[in-house]
């Protein structure tokens, strides 16, 4: 996320970085180059920028592959499959780190990491076992935290700020037109603002994620289920999943993202994902919208909605906790490249204290917990503090070596209910522990 101007200053120039790094001098290492790997969209600008330094500092070339988020996984994980050399480093997503390490298409780094003492204590704890650790919960790491993300919510700061419709929400509901802090105020506040016509258009209450190709409504509608009841497996028997997956709770939360659905999506949007929440929000479409932190700077600083007009607010919480999803990536090395020793050296550079800040100052989001933690970030925009709650209250979906199965399970199950109407809650989720049982007994695993 990006910071305001009270930063720490970057004092390290390219000799003293070279020299810290241990590196070769820059006309050693003239005519090298790393090819980074990661999905198209505004951080990866922010990362090509920062890569600037490293090439300063080493004379190591740095070339960048950047593909749409809709061909992002499809697309990476063919390459690694194939133990194709065209990446060096790669940022991948958070489910890909089972497959990843089982497959060795990742170079592992723990003894990188001892080494150069790079401590994963110093990153926020929930980033370590999303973005770098398999077997989970195990000291056994595949990548070091590189961009923090989760699921946040953007609304209407100036609508909500408008007295007529504060006193009619008073007067209706016995209490004031706030951000939501439950589900239930959720939907409240989604109803009232639907139908009503402000600054001369028809606007609707909330903006959800529905799409089915890929993990839009898994990644949607865990923010609703995990605060029901909602989880993967039972903690003290890994793998069983009955009673747990598909939980009278669970049921109970799909089908509060239903009635939130029905309710109060604008027409249309029943396959939509991120852009079109943000285009949602943009055009004046909605009071409230779903959506990644990653994209809440560009909202923050938007012409038409920022600024003043905007407001954040995390995940709300449901009868049986307060969590979100997971979202965000970790840096590995690819165990394919040709120049693995160099894609270590860029990891070494990118984990430095000054190099995490200005990551952050330019428009990533860091995991260091000196960035996220100290008062200069919470201090630096409005999407800050709740960002940083957010990143402690995090669940993720699987990171099973066979998560793409998993996941267009879920897919298909949700849509199938929430967005199609087809049967109920509870059946889908029991149907859906079956896709399941099915897919971890090809991978050898006991559901039982």
């Amino acid at each position: 996320m990006r910071m305001n101007g009270t930063h720490l200053s970057l004092l390290c120039c390219a000799g003293t970085l070279a020299l810290t790094l241990g590196t070769a001098s820059s006309a050693q290492a003239e005519g090298k180059s790393l090819t980074m790997c990661w999905a198209a969209w505004d951080p990866a600008n922010a990362l090509v920028e920062l890569d600037k330094d490293f090439t300063k500092a080493t004379g190591i070339e740095m070339k960048h592959e950047f593909v749409p988020w809709t061909s992002y996984a499809d697309h990476f994980i063919n390459l690694l499959n194939s133990r194709s050399t065209e990446c060096d480093l790669i940022i991948g997503d958070s489910q890909w780190i089972g497959g990843a390490a089982e497959n060795k298409w990742y170079v592992k780094l723990n003894d990188f990491f001892d080494k150069n003492k790079i401590s994963m204590d110093t990153f926020l704890p929930a980033t370590v076992v999303g973005y770098a650790e398999w077997p989970k919960n195990t000291p056994n790491y595949w990548g070091l935290p590189a961009m923090a993300d989760a699921v946040g919510w953007t609304y209407r700061k100036d609508w909500f700020a408008k007295p007529e419709l504060r006193a009619e929400f008073k007067a209706k509901y016995n209490r004031e037109l706030e951000p939501p802090k439950t589900w239930d105020e959720l939907i409240e506040i989604s109803k009232f603002f639907t139908g009503k016509e402000i600054d001369g258009k028809k606007v609707y209450g909330s903006y959800i994620f529905t799409e089915r190709g890929s993990e839009g409504i898994t990644m949607g509608v865990t923010n609703a289920m995990y605060n029901y009841g909602f989880d993967y497996m039972d903690p003290n028997k890994p793998y069983h999943m009955k009673g747990i997956v598909n939980s009278a709770g669970a049921a109970k939360g799909m089908d509060v993202y239903k009635e939130l659905f029905d309710c109060c999506q604008p027409p249309g949007l029943t396959n939509a994902y991120m852009q079109e929440g943000l285009d949602a929000f943009k055009s004046g479409q909605v009071a409230m919208q779903m959506n990644w932190y990653a994209f809440f700077p560009g909202l923050n600083k938007d012409p038409n909605v920022g600024g003043d007009k905007i407001g954040f607010f995390k995940n709300p919480a449901g009868p049986t906790g307060q969590f979100t999803q997971l979202g965000g990536q970790g840096l590995s090395v690819v165990a394919a490249s040709k120049d693995v020793d160099d894609a270590l050296l860029y990891v070494k550079w990118f984990a430095q204290p000054e190099i995490q800040q200005k990551w952050t100052d330019l428009g990533g989001a860091s995991a260091s917990k000196a960035v996220l933690e100290s008062d200069a970030y919470k201090a630096s925009a409005a999407y800050a503090p709740s960002f940083v709650e957010s990143m402690g209250m995090v669940k993720d979906f699987w990171a099973e070596p066979l998560y793409v199965p998993l996941l267009l399970d879920m897919q298909n199950r949700v849509h199938d209910y929430v967005v199609a109407n087809k049967g109920t809650s509870q059946q889908a989720l029991d149907a859906l522990v079956k896709d399941w049982i099915k897919v971890f007994k090809q991978e050898g695993k006991d559901p039982s």
